[in-house]
């Protein structure tokens, strides 16, 4: 999955979706996108002069950009942690503080399982460079001679 098909995914067909699955792409791209946005927001702030402090605070900009995006980084949080058999409710152990980061880390990275309650397995059905792709590459073109 390319980082524009988990943005695609996550934003436009399964905003507020917390059933199904999300392969470890479509996760790991939209927090990428997440942090970008994020960054970009603290930027607009600084310029505009609305940032609450220099190395910390959030201005309005920031904030509103992490609002939006607050729903759908849940639900694709939910859906990657389908993906690894485990129920959307373990979320709430990030709420204890590193402890439960390094633990919900450890079950975003893990691979997918396969079919279980919350669907089929994803990595057949993704969309996106290599999607599907079952097999060996095939071999590089030879070198034309002159």
């Amino acid at each position: 999955m390319s980082f524009q098909d988990a943005i695609k995914i996550c934003l436009q067909r399964k905003y507020a979706d917390f059933h199904g699955r999300a392969r470890r792409s479509e996760y790991w791209f939209f927090i990428l996108f997440t942090a970008i946005v994020g960054f970009v927001g603290g930027i607009l702030d600084a310029i505009v002069g609305t940032r609450s402090g220099m190395y910390g605070g959030t201005g309005p900009i920031q904030g509103i950009l992490q609002l939006a995006l607050l729903i759908p980084t849940l639900a694709v949080g939910a859906r990657r942690l389908h993906d690894t058999g485990r129920s959307g409710w373990w979320l709430l152990i990030g709420l204890i503080p590193i402890v439960g980061w390094i633990i919900l880390i450890v079950f975003f990275v893990q691979d997918s399982q396969p079919a279980n309650q919350h669907g089929p397995n994803p990595k057949g059905q993704g969309e996106g460079y290599g999607a599907g792709y079952r097999g060996t590459p095939p071999p590089p073109p030879s070198p034309q001679q002159y």
